[in-house]
């Protein structure tokens, strides 16, 4: 039975202990610690891919749970023994919503950001290794939870704890919901990104989890020499920037908008993340009210139909007015990308005439959708819309829930999307880092 000393009052609960490490567990106690906004001062980590930041700056267990996981057969679970600054009692923390915030004491005051996911470094601790058994998926009552820091101070063994309700303009859901998106779209850029580097280009790609980057030296430009993990582990922007000082190419860093480390910093292509319930989407006026356009004919490319993915490819490039160097770059990376799992390649056609071409990535019930190029000539006439709820329809029968997309902000696509009920929730730009070395400029990528 673990210590947790006095009982606390209904709605008031207890620190038990707690505990800071050089990097891996166990995390041990020590009499305090100081809170800052990036976790508790003389504590580290020995994964810095899903770990650390100031949406993960502490990790909380409640004794509650660690006596119900004992319970269940895993003795070796105490204490800081899978990671946790702060060991409580006396409030079931998995329990809380996203956004509830905790007074510690007479300083601190955390707010919880969202649950930790079991990872390898903790499994000596399960019986058989079963980490699982503190995921939140599989036993809601049991995981640890992550807080952001709203108040800076000391913590100490001891110290009670109040649970305080969400402040109004907490943003805590909208970055658990970020969390999700990110995801996504990390992955679809990783399919891009190997797809170049299948067609033959030097591409050098990390892949580190929450962070995910490429530098390129024979693609210039932001696609290709981009990164993203800013928001969720900045402790990761000297491998980020690393990775682009030793190819010797600028790059890019996927960055909020808002983030106070890059204030001063003149952002690049400011857009928006918008999301929106496929559900909702599909009964909105804008999908029941836009009328048929005459002769339109929404084709999906499969992998195995080369013809069909070469026309597309021949709409992106004409779309976007590329030149002959970034166009047979396309030419060669399109026909390997298009064979990524969960993605979907889409061609209008309007009376037999190829007339526009689209996107859109699959993965973990999110349907992320591309950017649409329609052709100078077909411009005007509603096919961008049409193909929004083309893609939310095959994204549902997809099993997706969750439709996403990048915009440039108060642009006619953010027009198109809020319209439908994509709104955006976030928003951010890129920042450039420039490396010793600066290659000429080759032309454009776009994606």
């Amino acid at each position: 039975m673990i210590d947790s000393g006095t009982v606390p009052a209904p709605g008031v609960g207890r620190v038990v202990q707690v505990n800071v490490s050089a990097g891996g567990v166990p995390k041990l106690p020590v009499g305090e610690a100081h809170v800052g906004r990036q976790g508790l001062d003389g504590d580290a980590h020995h994964h810095h891919t899903v770990h650390g930041g100031p949406h993960r700056a502490v990790c909380l267990l409640a004794s509650e749970a660690i006596e119900r996981v004992r319970a269940d057969g895993h003795p070796g679970v105490g204490p800081g023994s899978v990671g946790e600054n702060l060991t409580t009692a006396g409030i079931e923390l998995s329990l809380l919503d996203v956004g509830a915030r905790l007074a510690i004491g007479h300083e601190v005051v955390l707010e919880i950001s969202g649950p930790a996911n079991p990872c390898d470094v903790i499994k000596g601790a399960f019986a058989g290794g079963k980490s699982g058994r503190i995921s939140i998926l599989l036993h809601p009552t049991d995981s640890r939870m992550y807080a952001r820091v709203e108040r800076e101070g000391v913590v100490r063994p001891g110290d009670p704890i109040r649970v305080l309700p969400a402040r109004p303009d907490t943003t805590a859901a909208t970055h658990l919901e970020l969390d999700r998106l990110d995801g996504v779209e990390r992955e679809a850029w990783l399919a891009t990104w190997r797809a170049a580097a299948a067609a033959g280009f030097d591409v050098r790609i990390l892949d580190r989890g929450d962070m995910a980057a490429a530098a390129s030296p024979d693609l210039p430009g932001p696609v290709f020499n981009r990164a993203f993990g800013m928001r969720q582990v900045p402790i990761q922007r000297p491998a980020m920037e690393a990775l682009f000082r030793e190819a010797g190419v600028p790059g890019w860093l996927v960055v909020d908008a808002d983030d106070p480390s890059f204030e001063g910093v003149e952002l690049e292509r400011l857009s928006g993340v918008h999301a929106g319930s496929l559900d909702a989407v599909l009964a909105s006026d804008a999908a029941r009210a836009d009328p048929a356009i005459d002769g339109l004919a929404i084709e999906a490319i499969e992998p195995d139909d080369p013809d069909r993915m070469a026309r597309w490819t021949e709409v992106f490039v004409a779309g976007y007015a590329m030149d002959a160097a970034e166009a047979d770059r396309w030419r060669r990376i399109d026909p390997i990308l298009v064979h990524a799992r969960g993605y979907h390649h889409l061609i209008a056609v309007v009376d037999g005439r190829d007339v526009a071409a689209t996107a859109m990535f699959v993965r973990r019930r999110v349907a992320a959708i591309g950017p649409t190029v329609v052709l100078p000539a077909a411009r005007g006439r509603g096919i961008q819309r049409a193909l929004i709820v083309d893609r939310a329809r095959r994204a549902a029968a997809a099993g997706a829930r969750v439709i996403h997309a990048t915009a440039g902000l108060d642009g006619p696509s953010a027009r198109n999307l809020e319209r439908f009920g994509i709104h955006r929730i976030w928003t951010r730009g890129l920042a450039r880092v420039d490396p010793v070395v600066h290659p000429e400029p080759a032309g454009r990528m776009r994606r």
